[in-house]
């Protein structure tokens, strides 16, 4: 299974999001947009019409949003994944037959406090499970380990599912993580409110090559 350190982007405006994956656009093919929409969690971030660089990336996005659906109706084609939180989804096998209706990939994300009861249902015939190891909202949580009890849970459910955590994933966390059983490990404000970008850039590709599996 690959496993792949995947930068994540939060941004109030289309500069500050050219500004932010320019400093992190060759750590990785594919990104994670961080959507929010100052009701599900208090900040907001890309609830603009924003435009993403084309070409070779590959985009997922995670709806931290009360009305996921209207997103989407809006920008789901910019994307390659869907991600919505399983709290904001009142019907979850309405919600994957509409995203699969779109050819996206389709996933559910668990805050911290929601066990893994509330997806096990759906687990084969989603394409991933978002671990969130922090309480949403921000660049710069707190980890919280106990949540990898979660992923040990998910992997040894579905062994092939693509598990992601988010939050708090940096060399004294990342490691942790995979044990656990994750293979997607979005990384935010360690590198982009880095001092130096480049250095954490440099230790991340080293952490990545070191974890990395065909």
């Amino acid at each position: 299974m690959i496993k792949v350190i995947v930068p994540s982007v939060i941004a109030k405006t289309q500069a500050e999001l050219e500004i932010i994956f320019s400093r992190v656009k060759d750590i990785a093919g594919l990104f994670q947009l961080d959507v929010m929409d100052s009701k599900f969690v208090p900040s907001s971030s890309l609830d603009f019409d924003f435009t993403l660089p084309r070409g070779k990336y590959r985009y997922e996005a995670q709806l931290m949003v009360e009305e996921p659906r209207k997103w989407i109706e809006m920008n789901g084609e910019k994307v390659d994944t869907i991600i919505a939180q399983i709290e904001s989804v009142k019907n979850p096998e309405s919600f994957i037959e509409f995203v699969k209706d779109r050819k996206k990939r389709v996933g559910f994300a668990l805050k911290p406090e929601t066990d893994i009861i509330q997806v096990k249902d759906h687990l084969e015939s989603i394409d991933q499970v978002l671990v969130m190891t922090v309480h949403p909202g921000y660049y710069g949580g707190e980890f919280l380990p106990e949540t990898l009890d979660k992923v040990k849970k998910l992997r040894e459910l579905q062994p092939e599912l693509d598990i992601e955590v988010d939050g708090g994933i940096k060399p004294g966390t990342i490691m942790n993580a995979d044990v656990a059983g994750a293979n997607l490990f979005v990384c935010g404000s360690y590198l982009v409110k880095a001092d130096s970008v480049e250095e954490r850039v440099k230790r991340i590709n080293i952490l990545k090559k070191s974890i990395q599996a065909d």
